[in-house]
């Protein structure tokens, strides 16, 4: 069964929530636009307690960004966010979410934080997410979402551990990149753990990408030969846009005639 998994597009994570992500709203309408070309559409949403000790507000004199340790792990401390039933925890009021099918909740220990939509990160307990994945016979998986360098990374790699094939929609991604180089840093472990990185438009004009990648479009600039009026025929170089038709116009001129246009049209397979 065809499967996407949307983590994370929650309220808190877009420009203006309380824990923003730098162009988190644009992965929105790619989800939208994404959906209705797989079978089954699951999300997963972080639902956590007002008390979780991730939050910095939760440990006086520490400071969003710092690192203590919880649960024997290092954590990072973050603002308090997707809080159970607050605005900030629901999706995204743009998000077709009548396409969901089913909702992965995580995070809501407070005694350890859950990046991943498989575990928490101490991998010692469960959501509920592998087992609706097996009872169904899923075996590949989608995942676009929010953070690229947090729950999405997290997820991916757990999902590979478990045995799924991972396909990870690049530009349906958006980062926290609190240090510089960590988007790019989790896009080189998610590789390096086998997961398959594609695009929107790939899985949006798979019949168009499918013709480039067997040579059935030319995409090579052609000579063509127009008439004229003049003793030589004018030579013209175009290049056949793939999937459309592109309207080529000859000026010429002559010393009887100041100005003449010839029309054609170059049709390209679809």
């Amino acid at each position: 069964m065809n499967t996407l998994l949307l983590i994370d597009l929650q309220n808190d994570f877009l420009p203006g929530g309380a824990l923003a992500v730098r162009e988190g709203d644009q992965v929105i309408p790619l989800a939208n636009r994404l959906m209705p070309r797989f079978d089954l559409v699951i999300a997963s949403q972080d639902w956590h307690p007002a008390n979780h000790d991730s939050f910095a507000a939760n440990h006086p004199g520490k400071k969003v960004g710092e690192l203590i340790e919880l649960a024997s792990m290092p954590q990072i401390l973050w603002p308090a966010h997707c809080v159970q039933n607050t605005s900030g925890a629901q999706f995204a009021h743009a998000l077709d979410r009548t396409r969901i099918a089913h909702i992965t909740k995580k995070g809501t220990d407070p005694a350890i934080d859950s990046y991943s939509a498989f575990f928490d990160n101490g991998r010692k307990k469960a959501t509920d997410l592998d087992a609706f994945l097996r009872a169904r016979g899923i075996t590949h998986l989608h995942l676009l979402g929010i953070a690229t360098d947090y729950c999405v990374l997290f997820t991916a790699l757990d999902a590979r551990k478990l045995g799924y094939r991972v396909t990870l929609i690049e530009d349906a991604c958006r980062g926290v990149n609190l240090h510089p180089k960590d988007v790019a840093n989790a896009f080189d472990k998610m590789r390096q753990a086998g997961v398959e990185i594609t695009t929107s438009n790939e899985i949006l004009q798979p019949q168009k990408l499918q013709s480039l990648q067997q040579g059935r479009i030319s995409i090579q600039p052609q000579t063509i030969t127009v008439p004229s009026p003049m003793s030589q025929p004018i030579q013209l170089r175009s290049m056949a846009n793939a999937g459309r038709r592109r309207s080529i116009i000859s000026r010429c001129r002559s010393s009887t005639m100041r100005r003449s246009v010839t029309r054609f049209e170059m049709k390209v397979p679809r």
